[in-house]
């Protein structure tokens, strides 16, 4: 099982029957590919509908169906599409459940920054604003180092996106949540220790009395 399957697996545990959820682009989308058989999730992309289905089979994409990312999706029986002023009414008016995002950085404030490196061009932000601030649980997938280097840090360095907003990190490493104790270390991947994450994260966090075996 790669890195990217094992977080996507995780976060799919996370998501409960009649949740409206909005994944974002890259790694989160492949989270709709792990939803428990029988359980109603229905997907949300900020470009304009609800009722995301699988990925096509290649050779029967539709060019004007696209998720967010412009990526060919499909879609299920009852899907609805709209204009983005109703697809933003939708985020900013708390009608997500959850949004699944991925980073750049976390830091120990729950500040995230996942849309701009300076210097590089940039499309823009997109709606990763309004999902951080108006979905009522943000998850973040990603991968726990980019390069070997940190990405959950003391404190984001790049433009933030939000600040406060992050509920919950799933790496391949673990489950981080953020509680009134902080940054709080709740399940750990069976194959590393608590010093393999300890060095490779920059932030302070700390461990769960009740630590578990981080299921995928």
């Amino acid at each position: 099982m790669n890195v990217k399957e094992i977080i996507a697996r995780r976060v799919a545990k996370e998501l409960k029957d009649g949740d409206v959820v909005n994944l974002g682009i890259g790694l989160p989308t492949k989270v709709a590919n792990y939803i428990p058989e029988g359980m109603d999730v229905t997907f949300q992309s900020e470009n304009g509908f609800v009722g995301l289905g699988p990925a096509p089979e290649e050779g029967k994409e539709d060019k004007d169906l696209v998720n967010a990312g412009g990526m060919p999706v499909t879609a299920v029986p009852g899907a609805a599409y709209f204009d983005s002023a109703t697809s933003f009414s939708i985020i900013r008016g708390g009608h997500v459940d959850v949004t699944v995002l991925g980073a750049l950085q976390v830091d120990e404030k729950a500040n995230l920054a996942n849309w701009m490196v300076p210097g590089k061009m940039v499309p823009g932000m997109g709606g990763a604003m309004d999902l951080v601030v108006g979905a009522k649980k943000v998850i973040i997938s990603m991968t726990h180092t980019q390069k070997g280097k940190p990405k959950i840090l003391k404190e984001c360095n790049l433009p933030l996106t939000a600040a406060g907003q992050v509920n919950m990190i799933v790496t391949e490493m673990g489950v981080m949540e953020y509680t009134d104790k902080g940054l709080v270390l709740t399940e750990i991947n069976p194959e590393y220790k608590v010093e393999d994450i300890k060095a490779v994260t920059e932030a302070a966090f700390v461990v769960a009395d009740d630590l578990k075996e981080m299921e995928f």
